[in-house]
Parts: C-alpha cells; sequence; structure tokens
C-alpha cells in the first residue's frame, strides 16, 4: 500500500507534465493523464480511497506545474 500511495504521489503530476511537453497544451495533458488514471482505477489497481484522493492531487498539482512551465516558456 505504502508503494502504492507513493506512486499515486508523484506519478500523475509527472504524466501531466510530460504529456503537456509532448502535445505543447496542458489541457491535453491533463485529460490523457486523467485518461490513464482513470483506467488504472477501472482496472481496479486502486485499491484505497487514499491512493485515488493521492492520485487526483498529484494530477492538479501537475496541471498547475505544466501551466506555470508553459507561461514561462512564452516570455
Amino acid at each position: 500500500m505504502l508503494l502504492k500511495l507513493l506512486l499515486a504521489i508523484i506519478l500523475p503530476g509527472v504524466l501531466v507534465v510530460f504529456f503537456t511537453r509532448v502535445t505543447y497544451n496542458y489541457y491535453v495533458g491533463l485529460l490523457l493523464a486523467f485518461a490513464l488514471i482513470a483506467a488504472s482505477i477501472y482496472k481496479g489497481y486502486a485499491e484505497f480511497t487514499i491512493v485515488i484522493i493521492a492520485d487526483i492531487i498529484s494530477l492538479g498539482a501537475g496541471f498547475l506545474y505544466a501551466r506555470n512551465m508553459g507561461k514561462r516558456a512564452k516570455k
């Protein structure tokens, strides 16, 4: 459970940033990362509610970081 929680804190945020760098759009990056996380929840990989909450928080943090990264790149 501890490993899943640690990965849930880190991985979705990294996915949002990665997909944002690939697609050059942070909304698309968020959507793709959300689709992957939703599929993993649907398949049953997130058994605990705390892991799902950590996924959602990490998606939000990754989105904010990707948005700020995009604003800095435009300057």
